[in-house]
């Protein structure tokens, strides 16, 4: 049975070339028997934070943060695509992320990072990395790095050079991994039902 993944894709520019990464990483995952949705910020595009998701009533969140949440909240793993922007990582996916907390509680992540140049993305894929875990949904070991990013994709994700396959393949078996482990842990108990548990002794 696969798994609920929910890939998060961080750039509104209008020339941006990372979208087919996330366009690979969709169908690959797809071809291996996931349901996957792509939360891309130009489909849905969210305000600046000003309230996170859980501060609203239940049903009073305005309609474009309930249909994020409708793919955050079942997922089972996340898929972060990120480019590189000052060493760091783009605003638009800062945004998304932070409208969300416990949602991402006790799930793993992976992180796909890019860049035009020869690094791939790296130096915000470590910014990310701190990002994530302290949002409650930490990245695996391996990343996928991607330098170069606008020679690698055609339009609708599929690669130019076929060898991408093979490294998608690794990283997804990784993620696979965490994402089965952590969904049968979450399913047998949480930390914070056997603290309960433990203040009633």
């Amino acid at each position: 049975m696969g798994l609920r993944l929910a890939i998060i894709y961080g750039s509104v520019r209008t020339d941006r070339q990372g979208i087919r990464a996330a366009r690979f990483i969709l169908n690959t995952c797809a071809a291996r028997g996931h349901t996957v949705s792509l939360i891309d910020p130009l489909q849905f595009p969210l305000p600046l934070l000003d309230k996170m998701f859980k501060e609203y009533d239940p049903g009073q969140a305005p309609e474009q943060l309930q249909r994020v949440a409708d793919l955050i909240i079942p997922a089972d793993a996340y898929i972060i695509v990120s480019g590189e922007y000052n060493h760091t990582i783009p605003p638009a996916l800062v945004n998304t992320l932070d409208h969300f907390l416990e949602e991402y509680f006790r799930k793993p992540s992976g992180i796909v990072c890019y860049s035009a140049g020869a690094f791939g993305g790296v130096r915000a894929a470590m910014t990310l990395r701190a990002m994530l875990a302290e949002l409650g949904m930490s990245s695996i070991p391996s990343i996928f790095p991607l330098p170069q990013i606008q020679n690698r994709f055609h339009e609708d994700g599929t690669p130019i050079d076929a060898s991408l396959n093979e490294k998608a393949r690794e990283f997804l078996e990784e993620l696979e991994w965490y994402g089965y482990a952590l969904k049968r842990a979450r399913s047998e108990s949480s930390p914070r039902s056997e603290c309960s548990a433990q203040a009633l002794v």
